[in-house]
């Protein structure tokens, strides 16, 4: 079984705006919201992917990720419930460990968020100085969510 155990935090000031290791424009949409079940179809720049993910427990939760055809992906898009989630993923190596910063688009706009990948939910990090307040158990949060709650109506 595939696990992710992720971290998320606020994002704070315009110090994460160095030139990153990558950014790819992603738009997602959700087959499924059902947090024991999500289903998620995200076209990420030239390439496309079906997720699904099981119920978060702490940090932890099981993952499923498949690359499929970008066509695909697009009709799949039509098939959500709810509206696509847009936003630019910004990749920064920090500490010798990988920061993806969501700069949300659309709906979200304003939001940014931080995610760091861990090997365990106690594994130590150097904590970027623009790192503001962590999210990780706060739903709102959650992409599934921002695509029916976005953070504009908050």
């Amino acid at each position: 079984m595939g696990l992710e155990i992720e971290r998320k935090f606020l994002v704070q000031g315009q110090a994460w705006r160095q030139p990153p290791e990558a950014q790819t424009r992603f738009s997602q949409g959700y087959l499924s919201r059902d947090p024991a079940r999500t289903v998620r179809v995200r076209l990420a720049g030239e390439r496309a992917f079906l997720t699904i993910k099981g119920a978060t427990v702490g940090a932890t939760r099981a993952e499923f990720e498949y690359e499929i055809p970008p066509a695909d992906a697009a009709q799949l898009l039509a098939l959500c419930d709810g509206p696509v989630v847009d936003k630019i993923r910004h990749v920064l190596w920090v500490g010798g460990l990988c920061w993806e910063v969501d700069e949300f688009l659309g709906a979200n706009a304003g939001l940014v968020v931080a995610e760091i990948e861990l090997q365990s939910e106690d594994q130590a990090f150097e904590r970027p100085a623009w790192l503001g307040a962590e999210v990780t158990g706060d739903a709102r949060y959650v992409n599934a969510n921002l695509a029916v709650r976005p953070y504009s109506n908050w």
